[in-house]
């Protein structure tokens, strides 16, 4: 189980914002022997309302961040697109037409330029992807929700059962 927080600090060091957290220890001084079985039910309730609360808020962030990534991703594919589709026609155009004037042949000028063309887009293209990759799922997100279903099915486990 990883390390839990306090809603005071959580979210500091890793630029999520703070949630809201379940205590660990009831303040309270009444003891759940004295207390109904309304009040046990209420507080039971508000405590699963905010740790749902708080996966929601946790996945958020984490998605809110990985969507960034994917954005900046995306803006390296959009440059490979426009460098593969419209070329910079007119530049291109004269650099092939600067290679004939050099000696080549025409047909060879305008090749070499192709092949210019397309290791630009080729370049561009493998830095989107690897801006994709990185892309990560929302491990903390995952891991929460994990510990949180374990420690639920638990803690029904640990109680007697009435029969009736």
């Amino acid at each position: 189980m990883s390390r839990v927080t306090s809603a005071h600090g959580n979210g500091q060091r890793d630029g999520l914002p703070p949630v809201p957290s379940i205590p660990l220890a009831d303040d309270r001084t009444i003891a759940a022997a004295d207390q109904s079985i309304g009040a046990l039910v209420k507080d039971a309730t508000t405590h699963l309302s905010t740790l749902v609360r708080a996966e929601v808020e946790l996945a958020k962030s984490e998605v809110a961040r990985e969507v960034k990534k994917g954005v900046k991703g995306s803006v390296f594919g959009i440059v490979a697109l426009v460098i593969a589709l419209y070329s910079s026609f007119f530049f291109f155009f004269a650099l092939a037409e600067l290679l004939a004037d050099l000696g080549l042949w025409r047909s060879l000028a305008f090749g070499l330029v192709f092949i210019l063309m397309l290791a630009f887009a080729f370049l561009f293209g493998f830095l989107g992807y690897k801006k994709f990759r990185a892309v990560r799922a929302p491990q903390k997100t995952i891991d929460s929700v994990k510990e949180t279903a374990a420690a639920l099915r638990n803690r029904g486990s640990d109680e007697p059962r009435a029969n009736g």
